[in-house]
């Protein structure tokens, strides 16, 4: 089996060397970009199966970085950050990273996260290719289209997107700040109950008995989970 290519964004050059030294230790093949430029760069010649991503550096910062990897490739991305505010965190997961890491860390805890991430996303995507599939309904991740039992169903952004992290989720309860924080920006217009909206609309679309909910049930006292 070849090896996994982890993609290293990291101004800071001592920091960079070691986590490329203990990487390839374990086994990695490694590249590495000391600002934004050079990983958008990076990816253009090679895609890494992982990057690990720093928040601050010159010139474009990890979150515009972030964005733009999302335009090109699904991989997982992990924020690697002293930054520890609930605002950044958030942020980043909005713009489409999978784990966010506070430094300094432990590099058996990064190695952990590495692996779950790379599993998960060769579960996920790779094995399972981007299609969410339970019974009749099926989520296409690549065109972020919804179908039940074949028929298109026409969803708006923020449904699909609460949907989708629901369904990538099985059986986990999210509270409705929880999804409020994933799905909205924390600035946003509107409160929490905006996701109690949204459940709501996503049942009469998706339930063919909505007092009896198939896919999106309610966890009294607690909140939401999508059932499998």
């Amino acid at each position: 089996m070849d090896k996994e290519t982890i993609l290293v964004v990291e101004d800071e050059v001592g920091i960079r060397d070691i986590i490329q030294m203990y990487l390839r230790k374990k086994g990695y093949e490694v590249m590495v970009a000391q600002d934004g430029r050079q990983a958008i760069e990076k990816i253009r010649i090679k895609n890494p199966q992982l990057i690990l991503l720093d928040i601050e550096m010159p010139g474009i910062d990890g979150f515009e970085v972030c964005r733009e990897i999302r335009k090109k490739l699904t991989v997982p991305i992990i924020f690697l950050s002293v930054r520890r505010t609930t605002l950044d965190k958030v942020k980043s997961f909005e713009l489409g990273a999978d784990d966010y890491l506070t430094k300094p860390f432990e590099f058996e805890e990064l190695e952990a996260r590495i692996k779950a991430n790379i599993r998960r996303y060769r579960s996920d995507v790779l094995g399972g290719s981007n299609i969410l599939k339970f019974d009749e309904l099926e989520i296409n991740l690549n065109n972020y289209m919804c179908y039940l039992d074949g028929e298109q169903v026409t969803l708006s952004t923020k449904e699909m997107e609460l949907l989708i992290l629901l369904a990538k989720n099985p059986n986990q309860v999210w509270s409705q700040e929880q999804l409020y924080d994933h799905i909205w920006k924390l600035d946003a217009t509107g409160n929490v109950q905006t996701v109690k909206v949204h459940i709501s609309n996503l049942r009469k679309k998706l339930e063919k008995d909505q007092a009896n909910p198939k896919f999106i049930k309610t966890v009294r006292g607690f909140g939401y989970l999508f059932a499998q």
